[in-house]
């Protein structure tokens, strides 16, 4: 049985509003306890990040869902043949910040897309390797010949969750306790590291005509969950187990006195462990298809931070797979980190930056810290 070819043919990004710098952050975000973060400088500093962008205003009413930002990003990469878009047969849509619980977020994407018509879709779930998983569901469709094009999308709207008055009940019950409450910097530090947005890849059995395409020469994913406990968490409590207590075994005023639907990170569990376990999986992946890492022209790794840009490049060489900084290509500084939707800004960047030429290989890395999850996936300019 033969097997389609599968090409990205065109890549589109979404961003809701203004960037908003470091120093405008808590505008939007809003104060807890009516005082400036102590820890906020510090992340900032060691994340690299100098501006995101929010699907909020200064006052916290939402300016965009995430379903709407998912289908504005789907929509541009037919803005120059607006009639294509009827062409689309499946929609993949990753995210780990869907609107709603149900239905999924990928018919509530369709649903702002009434210039398509009835179209397969599907909904992968998790954390930032959804757009990845969205995008393999796309490549395999494409490539059985079930489709002969297909659209994969990552977003996320952090911004909503990260707001104060989520944590405003759980302030206050500290305020009892003790004299200098603070809310866990597990909770705290996810508000300066995240940020929203939109992309999408349209992908298809055939290259383009004219202009460059990327061809998925293969996609990779490998899980740890076997070995390692949850890391970044939401709509749940961690135990001291190390087992996760769902959101729905909580009463209603327990939900807001311990900020459980806020997101969560065990830091020191993500220091020790992210940057390891993905090196693993980086030599794993290209040692499979016979891939040495200098025949890599262009790295894209997802960083949640710029902490971990030494960290990984000495992982790469101890594993015997190191490439070299001037073939890095991050934009983490610029548009923050988005989660799922991350790899596709860098992807979508590049791919419109003049910079590719025929025979290029593209190698991602989409490191997951839900419970250390990775995928990776090779391309090649044609």
């Amino acid at each position: 049985m033969s097997f389609n070819e599968v090409y990205i043919t065109n890549t589109s990004s979404f961003f809701p509003n203004d960037p908003v710098s470091n120093d405008e952050m808590e505008d939007y975000l809003g104060f807890i306890n009516d005082a400036p973060s102590r820890s906020k400088a510090i992340v900032l500093r060691n994340n690299g990040i100098k501006r995101r962008f929010y699907a909020l205003t200064k006052e916290g009413r939402s300016t965009h869902t995430n379903a709407q930002m998912t289908a504005l990003a789907v929509k541009d990469l037919f803005k120059n043949n607006p009639g294509e878009i009827k062409n689309i047969e499946l929609l993949s849509t990753g995210t780990s910040t869907p609107d709603q619980l149900m239905p999924s977020h990928g018919v509530m994407v369709h649903g702002w897309l009434p210039e398509t018509g009835p179209l397969e879709v599907v909904s992968p779930s998790g954390v930032c390797c959804a757009g990845m998983h969205a995008f393999k569901y796309a490549y395999l469709a494409t490539k059985a010949g079930d489709v002969q094009q297909a659209v994969a999308t990552g977003s996320e709207r952090f911004s909503v969750s990260l707001r104060s008055v989520n944590f405003e009940d759980e302030a206050k019950r500290l305020k009892q306790l003790v004299d200098d409450p603070y809310i866990g910097f597990e909770k705290e530090f996810l508000r300066w590291m995240l940020s929203d947005g939109s992309a999408a890849f349209l992908m298809s059995n055939k290259k383009n005509e004219h202009g460059i395409s990327l061809k998925v020469e293969w996609m990779e994913g490998f899980s740890y969950a076997n070995e390692l406990e949850p890391c970044m968490y939401q709509g749940c409590e961690k135990l001291k187990d190390g087992s996760l207590q769902s959101y729905q075994d909580y009463t209603p005023e327990e939900l807001m006195a311990q900020s459980i639907l806020s997101i969560k990170q065990d830091v020191k569990l993500l220091s020790k462990n992210i940057v390891l376990y993905g090196g693993y999986g980086v030599k794993a992946s290209l040692e499979k298809h016979g891939i040495n890492s200098e025949e890599i022209d262009y790295f894209l790794p997802h960083m949640s931070s710029e902490f971990f840009r030494e960290k990984i490049y000495q992982q790469l060489i101890a594993n015997g797979n190191g490439i070299m900084y001037d073939k890095w290509f991050v934009n983490l500084s610029q548009v923050g980190n988005v989660g799922a939707a991350s790899v596709y800004f860098m992807v979508d960047e590049l791919f419109h930056s003049g910079k590719l030429k025929v025979g290029d290989k593209i190698f991602l890395l989409v490191p997951e810290s839900g419970r250390f999850s990775y995928m990776y996936s090779l391309l090649t300019v044609c």
